[in-house]
């Protein structure tokens, strides 16, 4: 005898899981892997090529569709993509504890990338390398949270190793081009160099041009400055990112 499976009831294999709890109810979207984040990213926008069925479901693994009733009250309408699209957007991805483990390993491994390309040992103006900030990261028990980003996580670095003193650390400095008209430099350059680290050279001409290093949370509060004080006639440039000693 031929069995009839119910018509609420789609079976998926291989499937990633995207889910979002609305109105005390679960709901459920089933995607082709790795195009989560690409579809977040604005890189892919073909949904088509995202989901594995135009369908929203209560329960992906048992092939439970979710009813026309129950997608009117938790979203206020039936409309299957646009609520498809609200599940990819706001809903948290489920992955397998081998995946997830994986992503956490890549994961802190972009962040110990980061702090090191963003940071120095202050008293040998010397990058670490990779490796050593692994080491720190990893003897500080420092912890990924896989809903923030690479480089959030690793500015929170930074500060958690410097309040743990376990290396001397600091943000790497940036070297910078401030230019204003001269009129302008001379009103406002005492408030420009209590942002700066120290000056390398000046010239005063038409225009005022300095070249100094700064710390890079100085960055915007003297772009800030420029705009409010110049109108836009004054700039800040980016020479080098890193004022580090290589030798």
């Amino acid at each position: 005898m031929r069995v009839i499976q119910p018509a609420s009831q789609v079976k998926l294999t291989n499937v990633s899981v995207v889910r979002l709890k609305r109105g005390g109810k679960r709901f459920e979207v089933a995607c082709y892997k790795n195009k989560i984040l690409e579809w977040r990213n604005k890189v892919e926008k073909d949904l088509d090529n995202v989901v594995q069925i135009h369908q929203v479901f209560v329960n992906v693994s048992k092939g439970q569709v979710a009813s026309k009733e129950e997608l009117i009250k938790a979203f206020q309408t039936d409309n299957v993509d646009e609520i498809v699209k609200q599940v990819l957007e706001k809903g948290d991805i489920q992955v397998g504890e081998k995946e997830r483990s994986q992503q956490l390993d890549n994961l802190y491994r972009d962040i110990a990338t980061i702090v090191a390309e963003k940071s120095i040992n202050p008293e040998s103006k010397r990058p670490y390398t990779v490796t050593i900030i692994e080491k720190v990261l990893s003897d500080m028990h420092f912890s990924v949270n896989p809903n923030k980003s690479a480089k959030q996580q690793a500015l929170e670095a930074i500060r958690a190793i410097q309040e743990a003193a376990l290396i001397p650390i600091a943000r790497a400095q940036m070297r910078v081009r401030i230019t204003m008209p001269a009129k302008e430099g001379k009103r406002i350059k005492e408030r420009i160099m209590e942002l700066v680290a120290h000056s390398e050279e000046e010239d005063w001409g038409d225009d005022y041009e300095l070249i100094a290093v700064i710390d890079p949370g100085s960055m915007r509060k003297i772009g800030d400055l420029l705009q409010q004080e110049t109108k836009g006639r004054g700039q800040i440039e980016v020479l080098t990112l890193n004022d580090t000693t290589d030798e």
